[in-house]
């Protein structure tokens, strides 16, 4: 359904959202945009480095092994 818009369409659209919404609306719509992938990169950035400093692998706990949770089942043919 989407894949004939081409420029013309997108152009089309773009004009009909701008009369809509009006530039300072739009404008400032963007400027959140921006400050929301600012603050996602941010993040992992921060992540990554979290990840960093604690090494590849979590620290052991005590009494906190593996263990099977897998339900038994009795077979009631």
């Amino acid at each position: 359904m989407l894949n004939n818009i081409g420029l013309p369409g997108l152009l089309l659209i773009a004009v009909v959202v701008l009369v809509l919404f009006g530039r300072g609306k739009i404008s400032s719509l963007m400027g959140e945009v921006g400050k929301g992938i600012t603050a996602f990169k941010k993040g992992v950035k921060d992540g990554s480095e979290e990840i960093e400093k604690a090494g590849e692998t979590p620290p052991d706990v005590p009494g906190e092994k593996a263990r099977d949770v897998t339900p038994h089942t009795t077979d009631r043919s």
